[in-house]
């Protein structure tokens, strides 16, 4: 793959260089899920992590296939019109805005990322319907306030949002800062949000050992957490049925076949 070629932005300038040579979580997810925006540091890596951890592309997939049908459900039986999206990554198959948008046309969709790998590809993000919108915000996760008020200029949050944090909350390094984010973002939202919300678990060797082993390759760690710990990011919200699950058994589709076992946890939860 060749890499994109930078676009400057409204004021003229370019995102950082794409570093080729160091593995990138990003890129390795969308190898994952059948991509091609990747590189052969990215496959080689994915490889080596599923040759000691296989179960990585079930939980890929099921994360997947998690936001979907959670999408789903926010967009038509629950009402909600607005998706602030932290930590989008790079497109791949039924990103947020096209689930949403083909259960409520006329949603708004806001993603949010800093990196500029993300930031290269936001312009393949930025499609709607006519009705709704898709717009992107360069942002800091580590600055929920800063996300919040570039959000405002993009949504209406004195509107329910659906707050998604997909995956992503293990690049925080330390849990207090990830489980603080989470609540200053929840708390910045009106009454009848919802946050959305899946990671992975420390409860299986194979995947700790895994991920160690990616962390060792220099590129930027992922923390894995303990299931408590995911549990409480969604303390005092009200957290709906099925509970906080393996992403396979949150609401799962009829299907021949049963979806492989994982080691995420997920959750969709009302604010009061």
């Amino acid at each position: 793959m060749t890499p994109p070629v930078k676009k400057a932005d409204s004021h003229g300038r370019c995102p950082p260089a794409i570093d080729t040579t160091v593995p990138h979580s990003a890129r390795i997810w969308n190898y994952w899920l059948g991509g091609k925006d990747n590189y052969p540091v990215d496959r080689e890596a994915g490889d080596q992590y599923v040759k000691v951890y296989p179960g990585i592309v079930d939980i890929a997939r099921s994360g997947r296939h998690f936001l979907a049908r959670a999408v789903r459900h926010l967009a038509g039986e629950a009402g909600i019109g607005q998706f602030l999206d932290c930590g989008t990554g790079l497109p791949t198959v039924d990103n947020t805005h096209e689930v949403a948008q083909r259960t409520a046309p006329a949603a708004h969709i806001v993603y949010v990322d800093n990196d500029p790998l993300v930031l290269t590809h936001a312009h393949a993000l930025l499609t709607s319907t006519p009705q709704g919108a898709t717009d992107y915000i360069e942002a800091d996760l580590h600055a929920p306030g800063e996300v919040l008020r570039l959000a405002s200029e993009k949504l209406d949050l004195t509107r329910p949002v659906a707050l998604m944090l997909m995956g992503v909350l293990g690049h925080i390094d330390r849990y207090e800062e990830a489980l603080s984010i989470v609540r200053t973002l929840v708390a910045g939202l009106p009454s009848g949000s919802h946050l959305v919300l899946y990671d992975d678990t420390d409860s299986d060797t194979a995947h700790n050992q895994a991920q160690q082993e990616y962390d060792d390759t220099g590129a930027v760690p992922y923390r894995l957490r303990r299931p408590e710990q995911i549990t409480a990011y969604f303390d005092g919200l009200d957290v709906l049925e099925p509970g906080i699950v393996p992403c396979e058994r949150w609401r799962p589709e009829p299907s021949p076949f049963d979806a492989p076992a994982t080691s995420t946890l997920c959750g969709v939860a009302r604010k009061p």
